[in-house]
């Protein structure tokens, strides 16, 4: 009887372990439970376990992770593509929804179609990672033609080269400034040409590499298994990524990014830092119908064109909202944008106007005079041309396109 028990107990439960999801977190911890001999207490132990079991990478046969090898060069790049895939129950492969829709509609197309049969597996015959380094160039994720040897180990400035192009197709890149500032207080940076420099700098920034205590951040060297894991998925799991500190004082500000990301800007004055405070402000004066992102405040006719704009396809600018106010750090300008259909110069008159009064100060009368009189020319069909004014110590340039009913004004501070 009491085998018996103990063989119906046997039944239920694997029966449960193959009707039952396995959740990562189990996954993982099934993965720790038959860790390799030499991860126990390593530094990155946790992510190589996790990484272990999305099958990013593997150990050896004789029971070793060997976490503190070299990468080669070939091996990050099929760790990269890997690192966006989901990984079935059932051992195959897909590439991730997110990844996938991060992506341009032209880098789309390469997926679906050039390697519509791709199998994320080593190629049986030639080269097995021909495909992996094909994929990875055709998304521009690397350039290929810079490397001789793809056995060749990888370094860190290889690797800051890798993620500044990849997050260049799947995200944004951060404010050039900002990121310089960080590597510049690496004692070793100069040793690195001005090209790896500017590819640290936005790794830096992004939060996914970082330096040494010892103050250097390691030019040159090599990068092991387990350091390339840890980026990778920094890369790929933003919640990974290590919180960068800004500071006000020294004009430096987070700001929101369409799809619920954020940046970093650092603003070339307090002028600028002003004008960004006043664009939080007037924007509320058109209600729910205006949005912020970057440094660029759009305003819209009404809720419609609003979803309309947010619901376009990646790359369309068939739909446009109505008008915008933005701003340049990194040229250190200012930009007013009018498209003059049907009420759209009377619904948003108040919001340029306050903007005026805060940019210009007792130069604004004169700036809204301008603005007043050349759209209301471009709005009765008349023609305009390209004018060049100063106001005070800016100079302001009006770019008109009378077909599409539309005024640029951009404004610089002379030099």
């Amino acid at each position: 009887m009491k085998r018996l028990l103990l063989l119906m107990i046997g039944i239920t439960l694997f029966w449960a372990s193959i009707t039952t999801p396995i959740t990562y977190e189990q996954a993982a911890a099934a993965a720790s439970a038959t860790a390799f001999r030499d991860t126990k207490g390593h530094w990155a132990e946790k992510t190589i376990d996790g990484m272990i079991t999305r099958g990013i990478l593997e150990g050896y046969p004789d029971g070793t992770f060997q976490p503190n090898a070299t990468i080669k060069v070939d091996q990050f790049v099929k760790m990269l593509i890997l690192s966006y895939t989901d990984l079935h129950q059932n051992g195959s492969r897909s590439w991730n929804a997110k990844f996938l829709s991060s992506l341009s509609p032209e880098n789309q197309a390469i997926l679906k179609q050039d390697y519509r049969y791709f199998t994320f597996t080593p190629s049986a015959s030639g080269y097995w990672a021909k495909e992996f380094i094909d994929i990875a160039s055709d998304l521009h994720f690397l350039n290929k033609s810079r490397y001789t040897d793809f056995q060749a180990d990888m370094t860190r400035e290889n690797v800051a080269e890798v993620i500044y192009y990849t997050l260049q197709e799947t995200e944004f890149l951060e404010d050039s400034q900002f990121g310089q500032k960080m590597a510049q207080s690496y004692g070793d940076i100069k040793s690195a040409t001005e090209r790896e420099q500017r590819f640290i700098a936005e790794s830096l920034v992004k939060g996914i590499m970082e330096g040494y205590p010892n103050g250097f951040f390691g030019v040159g060297e090599k990068v092991t298994r387990a350091q390339a894991l840890v980026l990778l998925e920094r890369l790929t799991n933003k919640s990974k990524r290590i919180p960068i500190k800004v500071s006000p004082d020294k004009l430096e500000r987070i700001v929101p990014t369409s799809g619920g990301g954020s940046k970093i800007i650092v603003f070339p004055d307090k002028r600028m830092w002003d004008a960004y405070e006043t664009l939080l402000q007037v924007g509320q004066l058109r209600g729910t119908n205006h949005d912020l992102f970057d440094t660029t405040l759009r305003l819209y006719k009404d809720k419609a064109e609003k979803d309309s704009v947010f619901n376009r396809p990646a790359g369309s600018t068939t739909i446009n909202e109505e008008a915008a106010i933005w701003l340049d750090p990194q040229y250190n300008t200012y930009g007013i944008t009018m498209r003059l259909r049907d009420g759209s110069l009377a619904r948003n008159k108040e919001v340029v106007e306050q903007f005026a009064n805060s940019l210009f100060g007792y130069n604004a009368i004169t700036f809204k005079e301008l603005f007043s009189n050349i759209c209301a020319k471009v709005e009765k069909g008349e023609v305009v041309t390209t004018q060049h004014i100063i106001i005070g110590n800016d100079a302001v340039n009006v770019l008109v396109d009378s077909k599409a009913k539309s005024v640029i004004f951009s404004i610089a501070t002379k030099k």
